[in-house]
């Protein structure tokens, strides 16, 4: 389950089995990461396969460049999956596409990476930029927010009960020039804030998830690829989706029922007309990791994965 840096994909077979790999056919993998997913996909198929390789973070990316750059069936673009459907229909592969994968969690190495902001576990400037050469960083948006739209990202983004007490310890501290610039800093006073943590979790790790979630867009994102997505998958083409947290897959869900649905027609309306028939079938429910998987790698624990196909 491995990889050489130690890094664990999470569901990974399970993930590449429900794309349903044939021999040839067009693959997605719009958030490569750590590569896991996307190498184990890759050894499924062969040489007539066309493979694309996307992530925002341009470490990901040199590292798919480095490991595939030589294979010409693999296609490498730092992106956010949002566009996949722009640079699919350039290339006329709108439609033909058999599977699409997306593992939406933060990856290990931007966890450990001190520098890249995103862990309240290790010391570093507050950035949380899944590309961290363009956008705000995290300091310099927590420096001119307004309070209202602090305590909506927090509560909305967070689910954090104890927003307005964080937001109101944040304005003070910057009120006095005393906002910390680093993430243990940050997570220190969101530490102190906080009247009662739950058990087993930092008082700052809803926090750090919204303000991570508003920086990148994230859902935003997620709900632009879903909304094009079933135009690039071909006949019985699998989408396959990987999320962390309920925000995400609360919308994969509602987007793969949507569209397995017949919408409401009125008596004696006839034929279904195009836009109400449904074009993707759920594959299974929800699928978890197995408590092996959850053993050895506790990040699983709160993975779940919807995988739809689409109909002819």
């Amino acid at each position: 389950m491995r990889d050489s840096t130690g890094h664990q994909a999470v569901m990974r077979d399970e993930a590449v089995a429900a794309l349903v790999p044939r021999a040839g056919g067009v693959y997605v993998d719009g958030t490569y990461g750590r590569g896991g997913h996307a190498m184990a996909l890759i050894s499924a198929l062969d040489d007539s396969a066309c493979i694309w390789l996307l992530d925002r973070d341009p470490s990901a990316i040199a590292l798919a460049r480095e490991r595939h750059g030589d294979d010409p069936r693999c296609h490498i673009l730092q992106a956010n999956f949002a566009s996949l459907g722009e640079h699919l229909r350039a290339a006329g592969l709108a439609g033909q596409v058999a599977g699409i994968l997306l593992d939406l969690g933060v990856s290990s190495p931007q966890l450990d990476e001190a520098e890249r902001g995103f862990s309240f576990l290790r010391e570093g400037p507050l950035d949380m930029r899944m590309d961290n050469r363009a956008g705000q960083t995290a300091a310099a948006w927590l420096q001119q927010v307004d309070p209202a739209t602090l305590l909506r990202v927090l509560k909305e983004y967070g689910e954090e009960r104890y927003a307005r007490r964080i937001v109101a310890a944040i304005c003070s501290a910057r009120d006095a020039g005393e906002l910390p610039a680093t993430t243990t800093g940050l997570a220190e006073l969101i530490a102190d804030a906080v009247p009662r943590s739950e058990p087993g979790r930092h008082p700052a790790t809803r926090s750090f998830q919204a303000i991570r979630i508003h920086l990148n867009d994230e859902l935003g994102s997620l709900e632009r690829f879903l909304e094009g997505v079933c135009d690039l998958l071909g006949p019985h083409g699998r989408l396959v989706v990987i999320s962390f947290h309920s925000l995400e897959d609360r919308r994969v869900k509602r987007f793969i029922n949507r569209r397995s649905q017949v919408g409401d027609l009125p008596p004696g309306a006839g034929a279904v007309p195009p836009e109400k028939r449904p074009t993707l079938r759920r594959v299974g429910r929800a699928y978890r990791a197995s408590d092996e998987e959850v053993s050895a790698n506790p990040r699983a624990r709160s993975a779940t994965m919807r995988v739809a196909e689409r109909l002819p």
